[in-house]
This record gives structure tokens, C-alpha cells and sequence, in this order.
């Protein structure tokens, strides 16, 4: 994300450059930053889980929403743009001006990249905790197969489990559906590897 800090914005300021712009934007406390620019890996394993999850989840009479959808974010607000977000019970939605955000998102899904992985795991998980509904969160590596998972419990702890391994499968308990990371993955191109490092996978198909 390119923070653009020549201007500080209002909220109003804020949503009309939303409305203008064929780009998305997010804000925080007058400050406006673009979200464009993915790498290619993030955008095939977003392009990975979209197809999957989605086309699972609508059989089952549930919804996943792209990173086009705002998700409202109570202590973050107005909303953000996670890469990738589902539910299985109606979608609710609120209005602010002429811009809609869904406001009951079960799952949330980011994929990481090394400019953002601290704010994802800290800041900015801490801030989607806030959210009522929100009781899982994924972080998807793109450098490498690896794959966290937080899941709330019913007392308001959050388990971690942790999956590096391409056969592993990452129930989400949230929405019901399993997913291989060897279908997060598939047609990933990784870094070139240390050349020393043994048993190493450049492309998964």
C-alpha cells in the first residue's frame, strides 16, 4: 500500500475520492492510502480463493466477497478492504452516503506481503475483533506455503494453528469448508530458494 501524504483528508473528502475513483482507498485519521498494486502472487492465490471458497460456499447457501467489498470495522473506521471475506447466514448491510459495507462478515482472509504482515497480525487484527460477527481470521504467506489461522471460541479466546505443508487442509471452522494449501497455491511462483535448501518446490499445478 503507497501512502499518499500530501493531503489530509475528511471523511467527506474521503468517500467522494471513493466515488470519483475506480481505484480503492482506505482512511485512517485524515490519511488516504491506495490499495492497488498486488503482486502477482498475491493476486493468483486471491484469484485461488475466490474460485474455490466461492464456488463451495454457494452450494452450501453461504457468500464470499472479493477485496472489492467494504467490511465495516467499528474500531477501524469507516471500513476496509480484506482481500477476501465470507459468511453463511443473509448478508446485512449498512449505507454511509451512497457507499455500502457489509457488516457481518464471519471470515476474513488477508494475504500477506512484507510491507503489511505486522500491521495484519497486529493492528489491524485487533481492529476486526471489534467486528460482532467476525469469528476467523486467515493470513495467507505469499513468499512461501504457510498459512495462519485464528479461530474464536465461545469464551472470546482465539486459538492459532499454524500449516507449511502443501497436503495440509485448513478447516475453517467459521463457514464449514475445507481447503488444500496445495489449491491456495496452485500455480504460485515462489522466490528462487537458497540453493543449499533441500526438497524445494518452485511452481505448484
Amino acid at each position: 500500500m503507497a501512502f499518499q501524504p500530501q493531503k489530509v483528508y475528511s471523511l467527506e473528502e474521503y468517500l467522494e475520492l471513493e466515488k470519483r475513483s475506480d481505484e480503492k482507498f482506505e482512511f485512517w485519521d485524515g490519511h488516504v492510502w491506495s490499495m492497488s498494486g498486488a503482486t502477482f502472487a498475491h493476486n493468483q492465490i486471491v484469484m485461488n480463493l475466490s474460485i474455490d471458497l466461492g464456488s463451495r460456499l454457494r452450494e452450501k447457501g453461504c457468500s464470499a466477497f472479493p477485496a472489492d467489498m467494504r467490511i465495516k470495522v467499528p474500531a477501524y473506521e469507516p471500513y476496509r478492504y480484506p482481500d477476501l471475506s465470507a459468511l453463511c447466514e443473509e448478508p446485512r448491510l449498512e449505507r454511509i452516503g451512497e457507499v455500502e459495507m457489509l457488516i457481518n462478515p464471519q471470515l476474513i482472509i488477508e494475504v500477506l506481503s512484507g510491507s503489511t504482515e505486522a500491521f495484519d497480525r497486529g493492528d489491524k487484527f485487533t481492529y476486526y475483533k471489534s467486528i460482532q460477527t467476525f469469528t476467523e481470521y486467515l493470513l495467507v504467506a505469499q513468499h512461501r506455503p504457510h498459512v495462519s489461522q485464528f479461530v474464536k471460541h465461545g469464551d472470546g479466546f482465539w486459538m492459532n494453528y499454524e500449516f507449511n505443508d502443501l497436503s495440509d487442509i485448513v478447516d475453517l471452522k467459521s463457514v464449514g469448508c475445507p481447503i488444500q494449501l496445495s489449491v491456495i497455491y496452485r500455480d504460485v511462483v515462489f522466490p528462487e530458494p537458497d540453493p543449499n535448501a533441500p526438497n524445494v518446490r518452485k511452481r505448484l499445478r
